[in-house]
């Protein structure tokens, strides 16, 4: 179950931290992508180089990521997880989570991330009983975090008792576990478009747009995420992907877009259709470069129009989600678009918003349901803005 999630990993500083190179693996093999942040104590227990190894990725401490001024951004790796996993976590480290202190790159990604943390403690027993310990622990509990409870056993100490780590394999266990509930769209396949198309004018030059299929790889992540079998049909773009629920379709034209979503919609239980298609293609593509002359005038032609066409042949047992792009009048295109084409949701942005609309990190839509209204959201991220669009997609099965 935890094929293609992020797990985001807190090493702290406790002589249980050798047991986090055996997580990692662990993690590993189960398909996950594993990045790791150790507390600058943690060097003390195991090196950054068997944690790097093994997860496939650098191991941050430090905010700075070297003498150049560029930074390790917290704000990302919470955004980037799907979990975050602190383990071993010290009673120093879970006094400072119950307290908001925040005063190295873990602490300042816990306060950010946005995902699910399960944290493991792992301290003499005499500490984990301590009055201060039991407050810190019910109040990271009363804010939904999830306990990965220590265990009886030999403790570093020499004394036996309640307080080493949760083993690595009840960990991932637990992970597993959580996952598994949160999988709505298990069974599901889902068929998404991204990015433009480019219609040939000639070898070298084409009709396209600015779309950077950021959108829409984000939605095939979330999707993939919640369970779906996702195919993703891309227009050219320098994006790629890691998750192996997601199977890739590039596509250059409307024309291959449409014929590849062809194949694919009548097995597709959800389709978004965010692709900016372009909707002319020259009627004559010169086999030669055209040479630079006075003037060029150019005859074009429709593209097929996907999102009509799939509409028309829709069932009822599939849900289709539409985008609409818009300058103006963004409400009422949108929902002429919503019917005409019949989508059960239409996503609407608009150019004039500042950060939304192509090449940005960030998006700001409304979902424009068929039955049930519509919600405005603010500017976000837009792995946030997928998030919101698979969560809607996801109460429709409900």
């Amino acid at each position: 179950m935890l094929k293609g999630r992020k797990i985001l990993l807190g090493v702290t500083g406790s002589i249980a931290a050798y047991k986090a190179a055996h997580l990692v693996r662990l993690l590993v093999k189960s398909e996950a992508e594993v990045k790791v942040i150790m507390t600058p104590s943690a060097h003390d227990f195991i090196t950054a180089l068997t944690l790097s190894t093994l997860s496939g990725h650098p191991v941050l401490t430090n905010f700075q990521k070297d003498d150049t001024g560029v930074w390790n951004s917290h704000v990302e790796l919470g955004l980037w997880a799907d979990a975050m996993v602190i383990a071993p976590a010290s009673a120093n480290t879970i006094a400072k989570m119950a307290n908001g202190q925040c005063d190295n790159l873990l602490l300042a990604t816990y306060l950010s991330a946005r995902c699910p943390v399960f944290y493991a403690p792992a301290m003499d027993l005499d500490m984990l009983e301590h009055p201060a310990t039991k407050s810190n622990l019910d109040s990271l509990r009363a804010r939904d975090n999830h306990l990965i409870p220590p265990v009886h056993g030999e403790l570093a100490s020499g004394l036996v008792g309640k307080g080493r780590m949760a083993e690595p394999e009840e960990i991932v266990k637990q992970l597993e576990a959580w996952f598994f509930t949160k999988v709505p769209l298990k069974g599901k396949k889902a068929l998404i478009t991204a990015g433009p198309t480019y219609e040939a004018i000639d070898p070298v030059r084409f009709i396209g747009n600015h779309s950077t299929g950021k959108m829409g790889f984000a939605i095939a992540e979330e999707l993939a995420s919640a369970g779906a079998e996702v195919d993703l049909v891309t227009g050219p773009t320098t994006l790629t992907t890691t998750s192996k629920g997601i199977t890739v379709h590039p596509v250059t034209s409307a024309s291959e877009m449409f014929e590849q979503c062809k194949r694919l919609f009548p097995t597709a239980d959800i389709t978004v259709l965010s692709a900016a298609v372009a909707d002319y293609t020259p009627k004559n593509r010169a086999e030669q470069k055209i040479k630079k002359g006075e003037g060029l005038t150019l005859e074009l032609l429709r593209t097929p129009d996907i999102a009509k066409e799939l509409g028309k042949v829709k069932q009822p047992n599939q849900i289709i989600v539409g985008f609409a792009l818009e300058t103006e009048n963004e409400r009422s295109n949108a929902e002429t678009k919503l019917v005409e084409k019949n989508f059960d949701y239409i996503v609407l942005n608009s150019l004039k918003d500042p950060g939304a609309g192509f090449g940005h990190d960030t998006n700001k839509v409304e979902i424009i349901s068929r039955k049930n209204g519509s919600h405005r959201f603010e500017l976000k991220s837009k792995r946030e803005v997928a998030r919101d669009i698979v969560e809607t997609i996801t109460s429709s099965y409900a």
